[in-house]
This record gives C-alpha cells, structure tokens and sequence, in this order.
C-alpha cells in the first residue's frame, strides 16, 4: 500500500475529497478470539446481519496496574489471540469481504481497568512504554503485511495517556513510519474529550458505553433522550479536530437497568430483559447512524461459534441468537 494511496484510503473514511466524497458506514463487531482456527462457518454469521468489518483484538496482559511489562503472543493464550491465529482470523474475513479493524488491547490480570494502569516511578514508566512500543507496533507491522484497513492504537488506557502524552505522539509516528492505513484510539466514554492526539489520527474513537435512562426497561424514545446528554459532546469533538466519529466498541447487555451504566459486567448483575437490549441499541442507531460526521462503530461482542453463543436466556452483551440480532441484521442491512 502506497503513500498515495493510503491518502486516498484515509480520506475515504472521512469523506472530505474529492478522492472519494462519500464513505460507507462501518457497520461493524467485535469478533472474540477462540481456542481454535475459523472457517467460512464461522463468517456466515457476520455476513447474515449484513456486517462490513470485525474489530480483531490480540490481547496482551499485565500482572497488575503497577506492571510495566506486556506479555502477548504466548504458548498460554488463545490461538485467536497470537499473532499467526490473528493472520487466519484476518484472512479468512477478508475472502468473504469483511474488513478488519485491527485491535490490540490490554488486558490486566483479574479484569482491572485498564484506565488506572500506573507506573511506581521513571523507571517503570519507561519500560511500560518500551513493552507497549513492542507490542503495537509488531501488529501495526502485521496490519500493513495484511493490508488491514484500521489500526487501533490503545484501548481505555486514560491515566496511561494524561500522564505520558509525549509518548503516545512518538509512538503515533512510529506506527506512521510502518504503517499506511488509517488510525484510531479506542477513547473510554468519559474519557473522549480529554485525549490529547486526536489531531494526529484519523478517527476519533469512543467506546460509547454512555448512560442514558436509569429505568428498567427504558423505551427507545427514553433511551433517545438520555443521548441528549451526550450526543452534543461527541458531535462538538468531531468539529473541533475535523474528524468522523467511530464507535470503536458500542452495546448493551440484555439486562434490566442496561441503559443505567452499559460498561458494567459484573455477572451479579444478571436478570435478563432482551427488550431492554433492543430498546436501548435502538436509540443509539437512532441518534448517530445517519449523521455526516459519524463513521459507524463495532457492536460488542461477536463469538465465532454463534449457534453455541449467546440466547434467550443470556444476559451478557453479545446480540447473538437474541431479538437484538435481528434489529442489528435490519439496520446493518440498510445502511
């Protein structure tokens, strides 16, 4: 992939020339690494909602929030989670169409936030940065040997990024200098406006688990209001830097409360409400899909093997097998 046309690629997504005025909705999930390698069965699925891209997501792990070395592409992870089982991951979406954001993320022993990664001392923060650098940048190279159109920089890593903001410049014109495709950072919801480079990447990216409505069950037309909260916030963003919005992960558990904190997945928190789910992803089509300045996000989360995921009486995240599915199939295939 040339310059030139990584030029043409970027601007694409955020249609602002005449290299190519228009750019098609990202309609888009979060496809979770497995145990094993996947086949054109495991793709049918994401082709029958009418699905565009899957966010690929090698994770990589740290002991605790106050560890500065990065573990990834071990004998220990998921074969998904390694660099060849990415390669597979990646190659057989692209023979059946579908685009790929690529999503390294970081994944702190016993579920910490990542937001509160926090080095001790100098020492630690620098060797953070030098494992992080590694990291990314051996699959941002792995990006461009596959030509995979979006690359992801970091996920939800806030006190990481307010404290060492000079890094994470560095580190975007090092992935430059490897990689032509377009970049973004996977911002926290209440972290967005705060991130000090957006003017350095090419999507301005939200993990959109915003609250809206503190009912129950609430209605589209509740949930639609809550946004009104927020929808001002993410609109202005993108006109201060000139960039479209993506949601980099969106979705919310089929769980009473859903709409009140979608961020939480304690399994304490379990009583299921398929309508809640419906009703709550409904208004976020509804207040960002159709906006000019909004590129489309990554529902969370997509299992590979969908006949054994998800269900009726599921009350986590994934839409799969659950009438959620069936709204995400309607709108993906309109838009």
């Amino acid at each position: 992939m040339t310059k030139a046309i990584t030029g043409c690629l970027i601007l694409l997504f955020v249609s602002m020339s005449s290299c190519a005025p228009q750019f098609s909705k990202i309609n888009g999930i979060s496809f979770v690494a497995s145990k094993h390698a996947i086949d054109e069965n495991h793709v049918k699925p994401v082709l029958a909602i009418h699905a565009n891209y899957a966010a690929i997501m090698p994770f990589g792990f740290l002991k605790d929030l106050n560890h500065p070395e990065i573990q990834y592409d071990s004998g220990n992870q998921w074969f998904g989670e390694t660099k060849s089982g990415v390669s597979q991951y990646i190659r057989e979406l692209k023979k059946h169409g579908i685009k790929v954001m690529l999503k390294p993320q970081i994944w702190v022993w016993r579920g910490k936030f990542t937001g509160e990664i926090k080095m001790q001392d100098e020492k630690d923060w620098q060797l953070l940065e030098t494992t992080y650098t590694n990291y990314i940048l051996d699959y941002a190279a792995l990006a461009q040997d596959l030509d995979v159109p979006i690359f992801c920089i970091g996920t939800e890593l806030e006190t990481f990024v307010n404290h060492r903001p000079d890094y994470w410049f560095s580190l975007i014109q090092k992935i430059r200098s490897i990689y032509d495709g377009a970049l973004t950072y996977a911002a926290n919801w209440n972290e967005f406006e705060q991130t000090p480079f957006w003017s350095a990447l090419d999507f301005i990216g939200i993990d959109a688990y915003f609250p809206v409505s503190d009912r129950k069950t609430p209605t589209t037309e509740e949930a639609l209001q809550g946004w009104g909260r927020h929808k001002p916030g993410v609109e202005g963003i993108s006109s201060q830097y000139n960039k479209p919005i993506l949601f980099t992960e969106y979705g919310y558990r089929s769980v009473d409360y859903t709409g009140m904190a979608p961020w939480k997945s304690d399994r304490s928190f379990n009583q299921v409400n398929l309508a809640a789910q419906v009703n709550t992803t409904s208004a976020l089509y509804e207040a960002f899909w159709d906006e000019p300045w909004f590129a489309g996000g990554f529902v969370w989360k997509w299992f590979t093997n969908h006949d054994d995921s998800g269900g009726r009486t599921n009350s986590m995240f994934t839409p799969q097998n659950k009438p959620a599915e069936q709204l995400i199939k309607r709108h993906y295939g309109l838009k």
